[in-house]
């Protein structure tokens, strides 16, 4: 029965497998690779990690190229031009990003904007449009209300130039004819200016006002028909003050001639100007330092200086001081934990007793004291630089002591001391190479980290990086805009969205290369 069930294979079936011929392993079908390609292969698989080391090198390449780029530098400010809103090319004619705000004011205040436009030609109210609303103010009593869009960058109108020499006066003529853009406009009657001292230096009030409860308010105007509004101007007539006027550009419409400057002590002059146009003289004509027309991508800070360059230089800063941070951490705790982890026993013992001792001293008092010692002069970076160095170490020392505890035992290794290596090439030849996945991965971690503590303590007031001038930080910036939240909320947004974003991407990729370089996950995602 048994021999029923075996088949019946024909002899010419079988063949020998060698057929005299020698063995050989098959070729491999795919390349080796390398430790570190096989890492970076792991992190390319890591959708978010990518998609965060491309923001952080967005970020890089802005605090790179954009301070010098940009017209205006950390030490620029303007007091005239502070707050100022964020104006982007190309969005004049938008209702975002145009340098204006909304606005619903009274008519003293309306009138106020919109004769500058009138008189100029540089609108305050954006294309001197409004709207017109009615609101009760008592039982019997209306009020107009006019809505509106305010430049910011038209809205300081005109300025009193108080005590302009003789010469400057003549330059600014020259300019003009040069140019044909008219800077100096024709000067007010002294008699006939507002006698509250806060609005009779108020070179905007250019037609007849009264005093209405302490506040100047405009008496002879007319809103016409179709929604303009008439003026009548308070001009010195011409020959009433010698003024030496001879440059050949005069307003616009100009019936009569005015006079455009007050004599005052000293042969000098008080002059009217739109200090848009005397920004623009004043940099391109006078001080030649390549500012143009006023221009702030993210806006201006309370002291008037440009956030766009402001945030960059702070970037920069805060990468650089971070990158130095974390290379000098690294290489001294890089050979601390490297002594202390392959050598062990009492060496050691004694070694971690020290790190005990040092980390253990508050980072709050290290920067204390120094900045209570050492407080004279602008360096604060300095002060900074010491302090997260006092301590920052102990960190990475304690992650290259672990992995050197991990690895020294290893046949490798015992196989490279059997063979006569010195201690110190079985160290950083054979033990460092393989700690290097983990130890780079702290040390992305440890950037964020610097640069999350810096603002910090830029933010609180504890280092002021911006006490010299041509210095600041995203802290210092965070400081700053913190009182105008509600109203400027600008000037806390592109800080707040950068160290956020910065933040954010350094964890993810930090995330990214732990898990690209521990050997105990290769694999898992195939």
């Amino acid at each position: 029965m048994a021999e029923e069930m075996i088949p019946n294979i024909p002899q010419e079936k079988f063949a020998l497998v060698n057929e005299n011929r020698p063995l050989h392993d098959k070729e491999l079908a795919t390349k080796p690779i390398g430790y570190f390609h096989d890492a970076f292969n792991r992190f390319a698989r890591n959708k978010g990690a990518i998609v965060a080391a491309i923001v952080i090198g967005i970020l890089v390449l802005y605090a790179i190229i954009a301070p010098m780029v940009s017209q205006y530098s950390v030490s620029y400010t303007d007091t005239y031009y502070a707050l100022t809103l964020p104006k982007w090319y190309g969005f004049e004619n938008a209702n975002f990003l145009d340098g204006c705000s909304k606005k619903t004011l009274n008519e003293a205040s309306f009138v106020y904007y919109y004769g500058m436009g009138l008189e100029t030609g540089h609108n305050a109210v954006k294309n001197q449009y409004y709207t017109v609303s009615t609101t009760s103010t008592g039982e019997s009593s209306t009020s107009q209300m006019y809505t509106f869009r305010l430049d910011s960058y038209e809205m300081n109108g005109c300025i009193f130039l108080s005590s302009v020499s003789a010469e400057d006066y003549a330059k600014i003529q020259q300019y003009q004819d040069e140019t044909g853009r008219e800077v100096i406009y024709p000067i007010t009657q002294l008699s006939l200016r507002p006698t509250a001292p806060a609005f009779r230096s108020d070179a905007n009030y250019w037609y007849t006002t009264k005093l209405d409860q302490g506040k100047a308010v405009p008496s002879n105007y007319v809103i016409n028909a179709d929604g303009t509004v008439s003026y009548q101007n308070i001009y010195a007539p011409v020959g009433f003050y010698a003024d030496n006027y001879t440059s050949k550009v005069r307003m616009e419409g100009e019936t009569a001639l005015y006079s455009y400057a007050r004599p005052v002590q000293g042969g000098a002059y008080e002059i009217r100007v739109n200090y848009h146009e005397y920004y623009v003289y004043r940099h391109a004509y006078v001080l030649k330092d390549g500012i143009g027309e006023p221009y702030f991508l993210f806006g201006t800070t309370n002291s008037g200086q440009d956030l766009f360059t402001c945030l960059a230089s702070g970037a920069r800063f805060s990468f650089v001081f971070a990158l130095l941070v974390a290379v000098v951490n690294l290489a001294v705790g890089a050979v601390w934990g490297a002594i202390a982890g392959y050598y062990g026993g009492r060496t050691d013992l004694i070694m971690e007793r020290i790190t005990d001792i040092l980390s253990a001293v508050p980072f709050m008092i290290v920067i204390t004291l120094l900045k209570y010692h050492f407080s004279t002069g602008n360096n604060h970076a300095l002060l900074l630089f010491i302090s997260f160095f006092a301590t920052g170490w102990i960190g990475m020392a304690g992650t290259v002591r672990m992995q050197f505890y991990r690895f020294k035992n290893q046949e490798y290794v015992l196989a490279a001391r059997t063979l006569g290596a010195s201690d110190k090439r079985i160290m950083f030849k054979h033990i460092f190479p393989n700690s290097l996945g983990t130890i780079i991965t702290s040390c992305v971690l440890i950037i964020p980290s610097m640069i999350f503590s810096e603002t910090s303590l830029s933010y609180l007031g504890i280092i002021n990086l911006g006490a010299g001038g041509n210095m600041t930080s995203v802290g210092t910036l965070l400081a700053a805009g913190q009182p105008y939240l509600a109203s400027y909320p600008h000037t806390l947004l592109t800080p707040s969205l950068f160290i956020s974003l910065l933040m954010l991407s350094f964890n993810l990729v930090g995330n990214g290369l732990r898990d690209a370089f521990n050997p105990s996950l290769r694999g898992t995602e195939d």
